[in-house]
């Protein structure tokens, strides 16, 4: 199996544990702190998913790919609409990783009605609720679903 093939198969398993969370899980026991054990779950799966990618397209030669995250994402964007992924989709794959990024360096989080309220160093609040959730994951399920329809129809 080729790498970005596995690279699929773990992104698709890691939005089957995201929505299996996000729809069985969470509804039964409520608790919001497993918001963010989601987000996790789906910012994965988008990772690997553009690592599919990536990898894809450099072992046919037409990227090349770099020590730099940040560069490898460019080149990601560059070629993202020949997997009719859209840039509102772009913006949403930036926002789930600044998102994952703040509740990395987050000083304090803390659940305030529905939502848990992650603060950043500069006391700046970013918000996550379970349907802005259920939002990230839509879009991740679809990334991969195109993605996949890609590379499969290719191989």
């Amino acid at each position: 199996m080729e790498k970005f093939e596995q690279n699929l198969d773990d992104a698709m398993k890691s939005l089957e544990i995201a929505d299996h969370m996000t729809y069985v899980t969470f509804p039964l026991i409520k608790e919001k702190r497993l918001l963010l054990k989601i987000l996790t779950e789906i910012h994965d799966a988008l990772l690997k998913t553009i690592n599919a990618i990536l990898q894809y397209e450099y072992s046919f030669k037409r990227i090349n790919l770099y020590k730099e995250a940040k560069d490898n994402f460019n080149t990601f964007k560059e070629i993202s609409q020949s997997y009719s992924i859209n840039e509102e989709q772009i913006a949403r794959i930036v926002e789930i990783f600044r998102l994952m990024e703040r509740h990395k360096k987050s000083p304090f989080e803390f659940v305030k009605e529905d939502k848990i309220v992650i603060m950043s160093e500069g006391m700046r609040a970013d918000t996550l609720s379970l349907e802005k959730i259920k939002f990230f994951l839509l879009e991740a399920k679809d990334v991969h679903r195109k993605a996949m329809n890609v590379i499969k129809r290719r191989i």
